[in-house]
């Protein structure tokens, strides 16, 4: 077969057909849809929701160690020390240094916008549910969570 027999939308498909089953890309895909309906549903905040998950857990356990959230967060010490960092400079934590521990505290605003959070973190899990269904919906995270697991190891 000679390269002018070849059909120009035919060969495209199948140069394209790989990102169907590439998990990478499946992944990112649907990490920026996840991440736009979080925005959305945290923009009543005026946190992004990874700031907010920062304040639900310093309410939950006042007190926590920075490397215990980043644990808990799976986000990189560094990345979690721009979040405090960010976070102090709204007054909605503080760091208190206990020998070479740090420990992370909610102020009194931090302790008041949680409830706002609690509710943008539900409004997260009813939109995503509305759309996939409640059961495929707790069904694809359990699997993300497994996966995820595994592919840390």
């Amino acid at each position: 077969m000679r390269n002018d027999d070849i059909d120009p939308a035919a060969a495209a498909d199948d140069n394209e057909a790989f990102l169907h089953s590439c998990l990478y890309f499946t992944a990112n895909r649907l990490s920026r849809a996840v991440t736009r309906m979080a925005d959305e549903a945290f923009a009543t905040t005026g946190l992004a929701p990874g700031y907010g998950y920062v304040i639900r857990l310093c309410v939950a356990k006042p007190g926590i160690t920075q490397k215990e959230l980043s644990e808990k967060l799976y986000i990189t010490p560094s990345t979690l020390t721009r979040f405090i960092d960010k976070l102090e400079a709204k007054h909605l934590v503080e760091r208190k240094v206990q020998g070479k521990t740090v420990l992370i505290y909610p102020t009194e605003k931090g302790r008041e916008l949680e409830p706002t959070i609690r509710a943008a973190s539900k409004q997260l899990l009813e939109s995503y549910q509305a759309v996939l269904g409640i059961e495929a919906a707790k069904m694809l995270t359990q699997s993300l969570e497994s996966t995820s697991e595994q592919l840390e190891r």
